[in-house]
């Protein structure tokens, strides 16, 4: 892949954790933008499950210029190309859309598509990707389904989305094959309509404290 992708891919492994947002309130998005990086977590994934997902990508790039902010639940070309103008820099889609993989490699925009099988995860390995969503994580049979499928495919790691908490982040984070977590735990529909920026940040606090002390660990 090019070197774009291998850079975003970079940064989200780094921080660990991916916020999935659906933020109703658009006029909202500089707070939450600002929430999550006070909380250590400089990332999101804005979902087009809400109207205006557009509009608080563009918002976010913005106001936080050295935050990492892509799109996701991203269905079709036309919501990629809606992404890219908002200034995404990565997409996520929930299944394996070719047209959307392919969309997104023709203009070098990193994508991670959503992989349940064998044969999906192979798909997203012919296409050059080597991270990719599992979703939906928990329900599916979680780290357990994980470590299952990275024996054969070693050149695969994980972006495991759906279930994941606080109470499991530990569990995903201490295996090798997980690249990062994605989690709605510190951005709840709660927390986003009654604006409680600080119970987001102290959310995503938890949370990076939590993979700090895994990665500690399995450095030491």
């Amino acid at each position: 892949m090019n070197e774009n992708y291998e850079h975003i891919s970079s940064q989200i492994s780094r921080i660990g954790i991916v916020p999935v947002i659906k933020l109703e309130k658009t006029e909202n998005a500089e707070k939450l933008a600002r929430a999550l990086s006070d909380g250590g977590v400089p990332v999101a994934e804005v979902t087009f499950r809400a109207a205006g997902a557009d509009k608080t990508i563009k918002t976010m790039r913005e106001s936080c210029p050295n935050m990492l902010v892509g799109a996701g639940t991203v269905l079709s070309i036309e919501q990629a190309r809606q992404a890219c103008a908002a200034g995404a820099q990565f997409i996520v889609s929930p299944g394996s859309n070719s047209d959307v993989i392919e969309y997104c490699i023709s203009i070098n925009m990193p994508v991670f598509p959503g992989c349940l099988t064998p044969t999906e995860i192979e798909k997203a390995m012919s296409y050059g990707l080597k991270i990719i969503k599992f979703f939906p994580a928990e329900q599916f049979g979680g780290i357990k389904t994980i470590k299952a499928y990275a024996a054969p495919y070693q050149g695969i790691r994980f972006m495991p989305t759906g279930g994941i908490s606080l109470d499991n982040l530990s569990d995903y984070m201490s295996s090798k094959e997980v690249a990062a977590c994605g989690g709605s735990f510190m951005v709840k529909k709660d927390m986003l309509d009654n604006e409680k920026w600080n119970e987001v940040t102290v959310q995503c606090r938890r949370a990076v404290e939590i993979i700090e002390k895994v990665r500690s660990r399995n450095n030491g």
